[in-house]
């Protein structure tokens, strides 16, 4: 790890940015920022362009670029060069100076830039489970044709991917590894009363009893369909069927996730709850380096609790597993589903348990059809959200 390596963090405002940037500022030797976007947060990725001075910052939302432009202008980094609109990711996720791209842009946002990334041969470091569920083989054939290296940075996959025999790649088939235990909090619901699940507030399903998320991830880790995601996630970057792949509910998240093999051993990766963990991980691939999480206290721990997923209380697993049966577009489905009904639900538009209904009901409404160009799975997510918008207006508040 003697050269320093070019970093373009997409979607540098969010927490996976953040953290990424605070890892990365521990090794200014190793790497260096040469750009940083975001969406609408022209403030927060001020502070970080007068802190890490990328050679390049994007501001996707063009109705805020000119007012981020003249900012950083009249600043000590007024050589940065300001960019716009959503194209503009793709253009710094493949620039010659950048070695690796940290694809953290929440939702189907993120799918063209972290693509692109992957077709440009760099190294994707992917914290959008939501580009790979959205365009599947596609994502993985271009990780494969280009020579790309692509390492997981959701805490669940990338303990897969340590427990994963030695010169593992992503996309491959282990023979030795017979079943991946997949394991998720159980969220801030896992106790509750099925009958008060109706009323439960969005305040109350962003408050993540373990991890710090945005609010998306958060309502996804509630419903469980970020564990839905991400077992379809797991099918691909680790070549396994969905039989294979068990869902454990481990409410202390210090198992992140584990690895049966075939001889009876199973490997776990265990650690704090801190992505600084897994982003250092795959930052220093293969070596190792202080990410400044603070160590495990197993005292402090005590004890584990393991418990199977009640599919009443999480109807959204059930469909994830639904969606990756029927294959196709329905993954793609499946997810703009998600992401309209969640949003819903944040704006105060419809219940907690509604966003199962809504999902579910997309589902039915769109016939199954092969995803097999990228001009396929973009369609099937717009159809997907214009059916759930429509299936919005039609639940009973």
């Amino acid at each position: 790890m003697s050269k320093t390596k070019g970093i373009c963090i997409l979607g540098a405002t969010g927490s996976i940015g953040v953290s990424t940037l605070d890892v990365v500022a521990r090794h200014p030797a190793l790497y260096k920022v040469v750009a940083l976007t975001a969406n609408t947060n022209t403030d927060a990725l001020f502070e970080q362009c007068l802190e890490h001075h990328p050679e390049y910052a994007v501001v996707v939302d063009e109705k805020r670029v000119q007012a981020f432009r003249e900012k950083i202008k009249a600043s000590i980094v007024s050589d940065i060069k300001i960019l716009s609109g959503a194209k503009a990711l793709e253009q710094v996720a493949t620039l010659p100076n950048v070695d690796s791209v940290m694809a953290a842009i929440v939702g189907a946002a993120g799918l063209l830039p972290s693509l692109a990334a992957a077709q440009a041969g760099k190294t994707v470091l992917l914290a959008n489970k939501e580009a790979l569920v959205m365009s599947g083989d596609i994502f993985m054939q271009a990780v494969t044709e280009s020579g790309a290296q692509l390492l997981p940075i959701d805490s669940e996959h990338n303990a897969i991917f340590q427990c994963m025999p030695a010169a593992y790649k992503t996309g491959q088939h282990s023979p030795q590894a017979r079943r991946i235990l997949l394991t998720a909090s159980g969220g801030p619901f896992r106790t509750t009363p099925l009958a008060d699940l109706p009323a439960v507030t969005p305040a109350q399903a962003v408050a993540h009893p373990n991890w710090d998320m945005g609010k998306k991830i958060s309502v996804d880790s509630a419903t469980m369909m970020n564990k839905g995601l991400e077992m379809i996630e797991a099918c691909l970057l680790f070549n396994m069927q969905p039989e294979q792949i068990q869902i454990v509910i481990h409410p202390q998240s210090v198992i992140h996730s584990m690895v049966d093999y075939v001889d009876g051993t199973v490997l776990a990766q265990m650690g704090n709850p801190d992505m600084r963990i897994p982003i250092a991980h795959a930052l220093a691939s293969p070596e190792r380096f202080e990410s400044g999480a603070e160590p495990l206290d197993i005292f402090k721990v005590a004890r584990m609790d393991f418990e199977a997923p009640d599919f009443n209380r999480f109807p959204c697993l059930r469909l994830a597993y639904e969606a990756i049966h029927a294959g196709g577009i329905m993954p793609t489905v499946l997810n703009a589903a998600n992401e309209i009904a969640v949003e819903a639900f944040l704006d105060g538009q419809i219940r907690y348990t509604d966003i199962a209904v809504v999902i579910e009901r997309c589902m039915k409404a769109i016939p199954v059809r092969p995803a097999d160009t990228l001009d396929v799975i973009l369609e099937a997510d717009q159809q997907a959200r214009a059916v759930s918008k429509q299936l919005l207006a039609g639940l009973d508040s």
